[in-house]
């Protein structure tokens, strides 16, 4: 009767594993399928990007953290660290500071993962000013060259939003190419974010329609191609990341006078000591706007606002 027992026993055993382990199969495939996707970007606009795009499928490292300059910054050992264990790396790919220095040792940190260049299909654009004139311009074909060159070109892409369409149809390429099973949900989220990015070029053309004066003072010249989109002049305080000469000060200070320019444009990573000595000669003021917030859309709302703002 015993022996009988246990066999009855084993064979109740022997079912419930039975009928149990798919279910443990089936919580470990979630696991793994649930896992997140670890993506590194360069600066803060493009991990708002990702995030529109990727959703809860992606968890997003920025290279430059808040209040950094990315044409200073230096990467740190732990940065590097979590840069081996990415899938995805999305760079500007318009040359700015940090990854002309730094790119080639990310990518030698982690060979296998997916390199997603932000600026391929953006028009790239150079340009030189002297005491806050512009005195060249021109257009940079990235497709001509290996990205070497990239020193002279104006890195700002980001702050236009059309050029914001291109690169996040880039970025959704990329997490398209790596996660396949949810292009669907990807391609839905660009959608809905160019989509948004549409109805905020709408806007900001509006928000500066019967504006004259469209000129602005900056600091950096940061906003070369969202003057180029909506037909604003921008005049320079820095030349060449250097900061302006006496003589250079002067010029500026006769240009925003003959402009009626009473407001200059600053942006939080960088000294404002030469846009307060300029605003001082002019009875004007320094407003911060950064060019590196994580909600792009409404700091580009904002920006616009107040650039309209001082406009006649």
């Amino acid at each position: 009767m015993k022996r009988i027992l246990t066999v009855v026993a084993y064979i109740i055993t022997l079912v419930f594993l039975i009928a149990v382990f798919p279910a443990c199969v089936r919580d470990v495939d979630k696991d793994v399928n649930s896992e997140k996707i670890g993506v590194v970007v360069s600066i803060l606009p493009q991990a708002g990007f990702t995030e529109k795009i990727g959703g809860d499928k992606v968890m997003v490292m920025v290279m430059v953290p808040p209040g950094a300059n990315p044409h200073t910054y230096e990467i740190t050992p732990g940065q590097l660290q979590e840069v081996s264990k990415a899938k995805m790396y999305i760079k500007v790919g318009s040359g700015i500071e940090f990854e002309l220095v730094w790119m080639d040792k990310i990518i030698k940190m982690n060979e296998k993962m997916l390199v997603v260049d932000c600026a391929r299909g953006v028009e790239l654009v150079t340009l030189s000013y002297k005491n806050g004139e512009l005195v060249e311009y021109s257009e940079y074909d990235k497709t001509s060259g290996d990205g070497s060159s990239l020193r002279g070109v104006d890195p700002h892409i980001w702050l236009s939003p059309l050029n914001a369409k291109i690169m996040v149809e880039n970025i959704y390429e990329g997490l398209a190419q790596i996660d396949p099973e949810n292009q669907e949900y990807y391609k839905k989220n660009l959608d809905s974010y160019l989509s948004e990015l549409d109805k905020l070029d709408d806007e900001i053309v509006r928000i500066f329609a019967g504006k004259e004066n469209k000129r602005i003072m900056v600091f950096h010249p940061t906003w070369t191609y969202f003057a180029l989109d909506y037909g604003i002049e921008q005049i320079p305080i820095e030349e060449e990341g250097k900061e302006p000469t006496a003589a250079g000060i002067r010029n500026l200070i006769d240009l925003a006078e003959e402009y009626g320019i009473k407001v200059i444009f600053a942006s939080p990573e960088f000294s404002t000591k030469s846009a307060e000595t300029v605003a001082r000669e002019i009875g004007g003021s320094v407003i911060l706007i950064s060019s590196l917030e994580k909600n792009y859309v409404e700091n580009i709302r904002k920006a616009a606002g107040a650039f309209a703002g001082v406009m006649e």
